[in-house]
């Protein structure tokens, strides 16, 4: 018997049934013996998923702990605690410090603790029992205990439960859409071998774990089990995707480096400074200066601030029909450079609606979007009636009666229920004022021959077509017969069952010119990306044999071809030219054919007519280094592959790109999970596609991807928003206390590390808070993205915050030195310190108010467009006040009484910084310079 490591590389598609047989040593009759099945179980294994281990809970919670600034804050708390210890005191400090550390980690854990459920969901679609042969007896057994060689019978209903070769199939239809992605059902067939680079979804001698039987039956030969299936290989590779940091995180990263680093430094300098010039002695104080700093430093509340502005995003999101399912795939949507959609379902309507009738007399468009049946015929030439002329008018009811499909209102909207391509079909004759009611009930269906793979048409027989006369014109010899036969099905193999043809009312021999003709129409539509189906007829004496339609299909008289498409979204267009004016690339990755996705993507305008294309073959040809230089121009794949639709997505990363991935089906699910912005369909979307992405579409259009884009610029704005708002006062604190014991005759800080850290939660929290709501500007979607490489502190931001940092700095140490020296003359003489903590908070409100704007001046913005920055300013300054007026808080955060003068010479330092930034606009506005976050 073929080992394991053979048969689990063997192109099944390519043996024939007799050959598969023999390599597996199966018997088809009798299938294989229960000592066979015990010694492959053992060989081969479970028929399951294996799943790799993840990071435990506890570890990812310990990761949380491993950020640079939470261990500086941790190393922080520790000494302060020491110190406090040392001098008898309660250690306030370093309990605040230590509840921040693990607020953070905390908050970390939530946001990466979701667990990785899309293995899981794959492991639920595989059949929970399954009928096979075995030991010359049908015998019913667990999925899990299938082999290889097993012989699996499959009827309508089943779900298949393992990868095999067909043996048999008789009207055999699986729905492969979890896999392919593709709605329409494959007709599967035993008999015929296909060539090697046949792809998936045309691989019609195959079924496929994970797939549903639609209609029909067979006997197959299991060939895959477990990790060797396509599913298993799709989990394989969903295992072996690495989550990459999303750029908010490794940004995030590099500003705690920098701090860190930063802090560090000055802190070197201000401990060895203060040893060189003030001996040993100074050091337990200078280390209190140093721990001042170095909590300074650290934005404890950005953490936080960012989290509530994501979450924040995503309530926004969800009303524009986006559900997020991780947090910082928020901000990432603002940094989209590539948007690869599928085609089904999301640049379409999923709903197949005819566009074209062509008759040898007459070419009609068809109008009128999805199953509405409101629309009109529209006829080149206007010279026949297509409600009335005998050839299209017959032809409409073909597509209507030989048909099993129906058309009816459900909560307000037209659907249809039945096969779509037969629906296009009813809505067609909808279309023209024809219904099964409206035609009577005199016509009754007596005998049907359904459609075949082998055939590829169907027939019914009709009685009763005289109530037809009353609302058509009908050929003669329809009306006088009996019996009416009428037949759809591959305008090919139809075309070979005529011997005439209709041409208005006139019946004529098929000729080889017609017959030309005929199949050169048929190419034509078929470039167009359009679905085509031959429509015929034949006058009937007397009932056929049931069970025999090549006898009956014969002396077909032809009537003409319908041609349909997918109904495109009509909202997609629009949002292809905004993609397209906000520099974000649209592409179409799909499992359809080549020249329909050409048609779709042309008519979007997501290409253009000289635009090229790849398909799935085109792409195993081609190695990842050429992938990666035909990704720069191609915008355009069709029959891929999940292999290949990963392999796109890391050509584009690797080309520096932030990509967006949709899918629905389990075959999208790695690339989702590479992909920075995985999109699941909400609707028609498998549980492992959502499991596996960052965001799922409620509503399945591709319209709600760029909307959820925009939304995500409009968070990474304003997250760079409050951080030069933050991290400007943060560096104007750590300024102010590394200055103190320089300037000051004593060595002391005005600020301990408890009220820091009030500044750095409450005071710059509230209004950060607020700025995290500040609205759209009206061109975010009129900007190419920013560059995805680009680090926190790019296009100015980094040289603001210093900027500001050294005003912020040179503001509160002119006022420390004044307030000093006030302070001495009588009273409290640590005064001082409280009117320095007082100062830094009040002009970070002034900041907060100037900070929404890069270019407009606070008056020119109506306080009402975000009116929660007026609140978190209003709300901070009272929570201030009571800091020095309410006894009990004055006590434990260490403050000191202010009398109405001191208090009023803090709010007017406190102003400076305020007309500062706004001074700064003033000068870009005369120098013509717009910086934009």
């Amino acid at each position: 018997m073929t080992d394991l490591s053979s048969a689990s590389t063997t192109a099944w598609h390519t043996v024939g049934i007799d050959a598969a047989l023999s390599q597996l040593d199966s018997d088809a009759s009798t299938g294989l013996s229960a000592q066979a099945v015990v010694d492959r179980r053992s060989r081969y294994g479970p028929n399951e998923l294996e799943e790799t281990g993840g990071r435990p809970a506890w570890r990812i919670l310990l990761d949380q702990f491993t950020n640079i600034m939470l261990l500086m804050l941790i190393a922080v708390a520790v000494v302060s605690g020491v110190l406090s210890f040392r001098n008898q005191e309660f250690p306030k400090d370093a309990i605040a410090i230590f509840a921040i550390v693990i607020l953070n980690g905390v908050l970390g854990y939530l946001q990466e603790s979701r667990a990785e459920k899309a293995l899981a969901a794959l492991k639920q679609m595989a059949s929970p029992n399954v009928l096979v042969q075995r030991d010359d007896r049908l015998q019913e057994v667990p999925s899990q205990d299938l082999v290889p060689g097993d012989i699996m019978l499959l009827e309508a209903g089943d779900q298949v439960a393992a990868d095999g070769r067909l043996l048999e199939a008789s009207n055999l239809q699986l729905r492969e859409s979890a896999l392919t992605g593709e709605a329409q059902g494959v007709n599967k067939q035993a008999a015929p071998t296909l060539a090697s680079e046949t792809a998936l979804a045309e691989r019609k001698n195959l079924v496929f774990q994970g797939t549903e039987v639609v209609q029909g039956r067979g006997r197959v030969l299991v060939t895959g089990t477990g990790m060797k299936t396509e599913l298993g290989r799709i989990a394989a590779m969903l295992q072996g995707v690495e989550t990459e940091p999303t750029p908010l995180q490794q940004r995030m990263t590099q500003l705690g480096n920098v701090l860190v680093t930063g802090s560090l430094t000055l802190v070197a300098i201000v401990v060895v400074g203060g040893v060189i010039f003030g001996g040993w002695e100074a050091f337990e104080r200078l280390l209190e200066v140093a721990l001042s700093m170095a909590v300074a430093v650290v934005p404890e509340g950005l953490p936080a601030v960012i989290t509530v502005t994501l979450a924040i995003g995503t309530q926004r999101m969800v009303r524009r029909h986006a559900l997020i399912r991780r947090l910082p795939a928020v901000e990432t949507l603002g940094s989209v450079t590539t948007i690869c959609s599928d085609k089904t379902g999301t640049l379409t309507q999923n709903k197949m609606v005819v566009q074209q009738v062509r008759t040898l007399g007459e070419t009609l468009h068809i109008t009128g979007e999805g199953y509405a049946p409101e629309g009109d015929f529209l006829s080149e030439s206007q010279s026949i009636d297509p409600r009335r002329s005998t050839d299209t008018g017959l032809l409409l009811v073909d597509g209507l009666l030989c048909n099993d499909s129906v058309l009816q209102k459900e909560m307000g909207d037209w659907a249809i229920m039945g096969d779509p391509t037969e629906g296009a079909l009813v809505v067609m004759a909808a279309k023209s004022g024809l219904d099964r009611h409206h035609l009577g009930h005199e016509l009754q269906r007596v005998v049907e021959f359904p459609f075949s793979s082998e055939r590829k048409r169907m027939s019914v027989v009709l009685s009763g077509v005289e109530a037809l006369a009353a609302d058509l014109t009908l050929p003669g010899e329809v009306v006088r017969s009996p019996y009416l036969m009428l037949a759809k099905g591959s305008p090919e193999m139809l075309l070979d069952c005529c011997t005439s043809c209709l041409k208005g009312a006139d019946r004529v021999a098929m000729g080889e010119e017609t017959r030309s003709h005929i199949l050169a129409d048929n190419a034509d539509m078929a470039a167009k990306g359009m679905r085509v189906l031959g429509f015929a007829y034949r006058p009937l004496s007397e009932v056929p044999t049931e069970g025999d339609p090549d006898g009956a299909e014969q002396d077909l008289v032809w009537l003409g071809l319908v041609g349909m498409i997918d109904a495109l979204r009509p909202e997609v267009r629009v949002a292809v030219e905004r993609c397209r004016g906000a520099g974000i690339r649209p592409m179409m990755i799909t499992g359809d054919h080549q020249l329909t996705a050409m048609a779709i993507a042309q008519d979007l305008g997501i290409a253009d007519a000289q635009a090229k294309s790849l398909s799935g073959a085109d792409l195993e040809k081609m190695s990842q280094a050429e992938l990666e230089a035909a990704v720069k121009e191609v915008n355009i794949y069709a029959r891929v592959s999940p292999e290949h639709k990963l392999r796109i997505v890391k050509a584009l990363q690797k080309d520096h790109q932030i990509v967006a991935m949709t899918g629905d089906g389990v075959n999208d699910a790695p690339a989702l999970k590479q992909a920075e912005i995985g999109i699941a369909m909400g609707i028609t979307g498998t549980d492992v596609s959502k499991e596996a992405s960052d965001m799922v579409l409620l509503d399945d259009n591709f319209a709600t991807i760029v909307a959820a884009t925009e939304e995500g610029r409009v968070v990474y704005t304003n997250i760079r928003r409050f951080v030069k708002y933050i991290l400007g006062s943060n560096i104007g604190e750590l300024l102010t206390i590394a200055l103190s014991p320089l300037i000051l005759p004593i060595l002391d800080v005005p600020l301990t590390p408890l009220q820091i850290l009030w500044m750095n939660l409450v005071t710059d929290g509230f209004p950060a808070l607020a700025l995290a709501v500040e609205p759209a500007e009206p061109d975010v979607m009129e900007r190419s993205p920013h560059d995805p490489q680009e680090g926190i502190f790019a296009r100015g931001l980094g040289a603001y915050m210093l900027r500001i940092g050294v005003v912020f700095a040179i503001i509160s140490v002119s006022m420390m030195v004044w307030a000093y020296n006030w302070s001495q003359q009588g009273g409290d003489p640590d005064r001082w310190k409280t009117m320095v903590f007082t100062t830094l908070c009040l002009a970070q409100m002034g900041h907060a108010i100037a900070v929404r704007s890069n270019t407009r001046l606070t008056v020119e913005m109506s306080p009402w467009s975000n009116p929660f920055v007026l609140g978190a300013v209003t709300l901070t300054c009272v929570l201030q006040l009571m800091l020095i007026y309410v006894e009990p808080l004055r006590n434990f955060f260490g403050t000191h009484l202010l009398s109405p003068y001191e208090l009023l010479i803090c709010f007017g330092f406190s102003t400076l910084l305020f007309v500062w930034v706004e001074a700064e606009k003033i000068y870009r506005r005369i120098r013509g310079k717009v910086v934009r976050d």
